[in-house]
């Protein structure tokens, strides 16, 4: 295998292990809820906590990875997320518990700017949407794999058993890491040039702009896919496995979504900003839809998920690959510590603000705000052209 590919194997399977970890416990969420005794709120804090953790680590490991390389942080990253699911997959109590996952989502939050700045330095710019897109299925394809395997695991070993493997997950991510997630040669003059003549990423609007953008869709795609095994589950008689086969649906539509938009980036001369405004308003129309369609027969409501949902996930490449390249390669690795931590914070803040939304008014009033959402991002890249 070419090493470029390698390497992007790498990173893809690196990224995949955490995604599994966040969407592994939106799958496990009404085993959590029955082992904790817990409310619709307090689940909520489940979903959010390992976000908290990774805003706090998440910039530093982006500076980090510009000085000690994608290798080191990767690596590090990957073992204490995985220490930190073993932990919590032994934890006595919810407070321990969620202390765990926090602690799992700080050094878990190295893989987000380690394999985004590791995968660009193996592909030009003219390859680099697909490439990127292709690392960004890491996140649908590890909800993938948790939404269909999970609950199988939960009802046969229990949830020690799950979080145990999760954890090995992590540690295996680890060790690929650690041989084969390395500093490619592509350091193109062009871009190098100007780089050069830009601000420091933390002082760079741009970077900001798309920072908040992508925030704003995040929160939209954490409510949908955070949630829907739950709501699928509570308020619609699914069982376990039924609601998890929807969660693997949305994802499989959103790696899809991730690899075209990449594709097609590419081939519109590198111009992913217009193609993020679009999806995002596509993205409006449809959870609209979805929220419309929430008391109606599963075979319309469902099919209005899995669009919603999968179109939620689908910009997320073009959004990382529009911050490199528009830090330039130098300064990459902090150009995503500033937009993941965004991400975080908005991922963290959703579940706590998204539970008591729906505990207080409805299901359909919460999926109505999330379509909302997307909009904000169309506003804010308006002036941006990347």
């Amino acid at each position: 295998m070419e090493r470029r590919w390698l390497v992007l194997a790498v990173g893809t399977f690196a990224q995949a292990s955490q995604a599994a970890a966040t969407f592994g416990l939106a799958v496990l969420a009404p085993v959590i809820r029955d082992r904790y005794d817990l409310s619709l709120s307090e689940v909520g804090v489940v979903l959010g906590v390992a976000a908290v953790g990774a805003v706090l680590t998440i910039l530093p490991w982006g500076l980090a990875a510009d000085v000690v390389g994608e290798q080191v942080t990767g690596t590090v990253g990957l073992v204490g997320a995985g220490l930190g699911l073993a932990a919590a997959a032994y934890a006595p109590g919810f407070g321990s518990f969620a202390a765990l996952l926090a602690v799992s989502g700080a050094f878990g939050a190295s893989t987000n700017t380690a394999t985004g700045r590791a995968v660009t330095s193996w592909f030009a710019r003219e390859q680099r949407g697909f490439a990127l897109g292709i690392r960004q299925t890491s996140v649908p394809l590890g909800g993938f794999a948790a939404a269909l395997g999970l609950p199988l695991i939960s009802d046969l070993w229990g949830l020690r058993v799950a979080l145990l493997v999760l954890a090995a997950f992590s540690l295996v991510a680890a060790g690929l890491a650690a041989l084969w997630l390395v500093e490619g040669p592509v350091r193109g003059d062009g871009e190098e040039e100007v780089s050069e003549v830009f601000r420091h990423p933390l002082r760079d609007s741009r970077i900001w702009r798309l920072s908040f953008a992508s925030s704003a869709l995040i929160c939209t795609q954490v409510a949908i896919t955070g949630f829907v095994v739950i709501f699928l589950e509570s308020q619609r008689d699914f069982s376990a496995t039924e609601a998890g086969l929807v969660l693997a649906a949305i994802n499989v539509w959103g790696a899809a979504g991730r690899l075209m938009s990449g594709r097609r980036s590419d081939r519109r001369g590198g111009n992913r900003v217009a193609l993020i405004r679009a999806i995002a308003a596509t993205t409006t129309l449809a959870v609209a839809a979805a929220a419309v369609l929430a008391g109606a027969t599963a075979w319309l409501l469902v099919p209005a998920l899995i669009v919603g949902g999968g179109l939620s996930m689908s910009w997320n490449g073009l959004a990382v690959t529009a911050a490199v390249e528009t830090a330039g390669p130098r300064q990459s690795g902090a150009a995503l510590g500033v937009q993941q931590a965004l991400l975080s914070v908005a991922v963290a803040v959703t579940p706590f603000a998204f539970a008591p939304l729906v505990e207080s008014t409805s299901w359909r009033a919460g999926f109505l705000v999330a379509a909302a959402l997307p909009l904000v991002a169309v506003v804010v890249l308006r002036p941006l052209r990347a």
